[in-house]
């Protein structure tokens, strides 16, 4: 065998094992939104005081999580609602998934009297019972009028409703619609 021919049968020998080797798993993107407490289903593990700077200035900590990336929520079926909104007293559709659907995705364990505590990037939280979640419709917004959300404004989630079409909200001015409805959310705590 010359040395061509030994260098061109290494070269190949060493492709083989390649070959027949798996594709390597997608990376996740960054979380997005992390649903603590009654869950079933964690996919991370628990509060870390460095990782979870923000989580750790509001006071936050939990044994396991299920964390969303912005695929894991677009993979579930969105809903498209059209309320008006105070910052300009004008209709936008926004679409995102069922809060109710984020939640079973997590194996959340909740009843109807289960609260959800509602947090946004700058502390803001609101607590809402399940039942009015799944009354009032209540979505994980990630995209206003056919675009994503940005940080920086009103995104990348917002958890809101229709506030519209819900008869004791729409009798409201509309600034008054949507306090439970924070804007830059970022974590669920699902109390049982």
């Amino acid at each position: 065998m010359n040395k061509r021919q030994f260098l061109g049968a290494v070269a190949a020998a060493g492709a083989l094992p390649s070959l027949g080797a798996a594709a390597p798993k997608a990376e996740r993107g960054p979380a997005l939104l992390t649903v603590t407490g009654a869950i079933a289903k964690p996919n991370r593990g628990s509060f870390d005081r460095v990782a979870d700077q923000m989580m750790h200035r509001q006071q936050l900590s939990f044994d396991k999580a299920f964390a969303f990336d912005f695929a894991a929520l677009a993979a579930l079926p969105a809903v498209a609602i059209k309320p008006t909104l105070e910052y300009d007293n004008r209709p936008h559709t926004l679409s995102g998934p069922l809060l109710v659907d984020v939640l079973k995705a997590a194996g959340a364990q909740t009843s109807d009297n289960s609260k959800l505590i509602l947090r946004a990037v700058d502390g803001y939280a609101v607590a809402v019972s399940v039942a009015r979640a799944r009354t009032q419709r209540f979505i994980v917004a990630t995209h206003m009028d056919s675009a994503p959300m940005a940080l920086g404004g009103l995104g990348p989630l917002w958890a809101i409703y229709d506030a519209d079409r819900v008869p004791e909200m729409a009798s409201r001015p509309v600034g008054e619609r949507f306090t439970t409805c924070p804007w830059a959310l970022y974590h669920i705590e699902v109390q049982a």
